[in-house]
């Protein structure tokens, strides 16, 4: 984008050596990885003026505070451009996925939490000391208009679409008997409002916070609610219970809350958040018909049912009540993402002495990248007799620039090209990389391209990894 080099090359006085759209988010902004004289940097572009505005004021109030958020280098309004801080591809979704063992989260991950949440409260309360509300988007508070934005949303791309059965009229009066019973909690802190773990980066194990342009002020809940409930960790119960009283430990070094003060309003918020998300999986996945977010229904469906179950609010909210009932109850609800055409994904390495592997499906075609032009660890003795599935090979390649930028641009194609065959229902798709020996490089990336999509497309694509010259050298 030339507008985004030439504000890079006016704040720097550099030209840019590369600049590379990074894969799509759940959003509708474009980033960029902006290379030169060795560092690395994030352009953005969003055509949503205001949403920039209270994005880059937060940033900069925060930093000021500071806070663990991206430093702001250059901005453009006028043209819907900004510069800020790389912090890197490491989320804490992709943390949690590269060191979950059997579905079982580690005294790692779970430390890892811990140190994110002790971060939150300085968020909340020191980050909400001194802002300026005027600027946030799209409302300056979590008010009643918010909360029935939220609460309708759940209605039209959820209920409707899912066709659950609900009266209207009795729903509506729920939904405000519910809003007014949240106002009535202290609602005077800085609420993050998307504080999950896509938005959590790691940098050197600290963490960093991005995506808070929706942040207004409210209650303290909303926020730790949309870690704890999350579906796309779907957290065990008694995991949620240990961080949930860490957070308030932590709380109270800021704040004194009382704890069953706090709890009294706790899983209203929840029940809030759950909705808005659900309202959000159901917009993009049978609306927008992007069938990767449709796979985090089912763990919803299941935090729904665990707080009918353990929980009694004290206000009566009965349609909701049957709608969440209903919801739980049905198995076409919990089908909405096992109803998916899964993808199978085969992943190949080859050396091009031996020609390109044959796709063995009925449907032929998929990618072939050339990794020949690639730094090669085949050159160094050390590498000579191991391959790119062994540490040594790997710490190596992940070092080089060259080989991450390449591995970016395969991600984004990929990943593009499995969300079109998701919508459409096609069922194969090969991805092969080549090189000279098929041992170092090529390899690398296969394995690299199967951790991703491990990742990604959680319970929607099966894959299929066959390093073709490592299997003959095993005949």
């Amino acid at each position: 984008m030339g507008s985004l080099k030439n504000l890079f090359i006016t704040w720097s006085g550099q030209q840019p050596e590369s600049l590379t759209m990074l894969p799509p988010s759940g959003s509708y902004r474009t980033y960029y990885r902006i290379k030169s004289s060795g560092k690395s940097y994030i352009g953005a572009w969003n055509n949503d003026l205001k949403e920039n505005k209270a994005f880059i004021h937060i940033s900069k109030h925060f930093k000021n505070k500071g806070l663990n958020v991206p430093e702001i280098y250059a901005e453009n309004l006028n043209q819907d451009i900004y510069i800020l801080q790389d912090l890197g591809d490491k989320t804490l979704l992709k943390f949690i996925n590269q060191n979950t063992q059997k579905k079982e989260y580690t005294t790692e991950i779970i430390d890892t939490y811990k140190k994110i949440i002790e971060h939150l409260p300085a968020i909340q309360v020191e980050g909400g000391q001194g802002f300026d509300y005027s600027v946030c988007y799209p409302r300056s508070s979590f008010d009643k208009q918010s909360m029935m934005w939220d609460l309708n949303y759940f209605k039209y791309y959820f209920l409707k679409l899912a066709r659950v059965p609900f009266n209207e009229q009795e729903l509506e009066d729920d939904f405000q008997t519910l809003s007014n019973y949240l106002l009535t909690t202290d609602c005077n802190h800085f609420m993050y409002r998307d504080f999950q773990s896509r938005n959590i980066m790691l940098v050197d194990n600290e963490p960093y916070f991005i995506d808070y342009q929706g942040g207004r002020k409210g209650a303290l809940q909303y926020d730790i609610a949309s870690i704890l409930f999350e579906a796309k960790t779907n957290l065990p119960a008694s995991l949620r219970e240990l961080l949930l009283d860490h957070y308030l430990e932590s709380l109270n070094k800021y704040i004194k809350v009382a704890r069953k003060e706090f709890m009294s309003y706790y899983y209203g918020y929840v029940y809030i958040r759950l909705m808005q998300a659900l309202g959000a999986y159901g917009f993009r996945g049978l609306y927008e018909k992007k069938t990767l977010f449709l796979q985090s229904i089912p763990p919803a469906i299941n935090h729904l049912e665990w707080i009918l179950q353990h929980v009694s609010l004290p206000v009566k909210i009965p349609m909701l009540t049957k709608v969440f009932e209903s919801m739980v109850n049905s198995d076409d609800v919990r089908k909405l993402a096992a109803g998916m055409t899964r993808v199978t994904v085969t992943i190949n390495s080859f050396s091009y002495r031996r020609g390109i592997p044959v796709d063995d499906s009925e449907y032929g075609g998929g990618y072939v990248f050339d990794c020949r032009y690639l730094p090669n660890p085949g050159k160094y003795d050390e590498f000579r007799n191991i391959t790119g599935c062994d540490k040594p090979v790997q710490d190596f390649l992940d070092k080089e620039e060259e080989m991450q930028d390449f591995l970016r641009s395969v991600f984004a194609l990929v990943d593009s090209s499995i969300e079109k065959y998701l919508s459409r229902d096609f069922t194969h798709l090969m991805v092969n990389f080549g090189c000279t020996g098929g041992q170092h490089r090529s390899v690398y990336s296969a394995e690299k391209l199967s951790e991703h999509l491990s990742g990604k497309f959680v319970n929607t694509i099966n894959i299929r990894l066959r390093h073709r010259e490592l299997e003959m050298k095993n005949l």
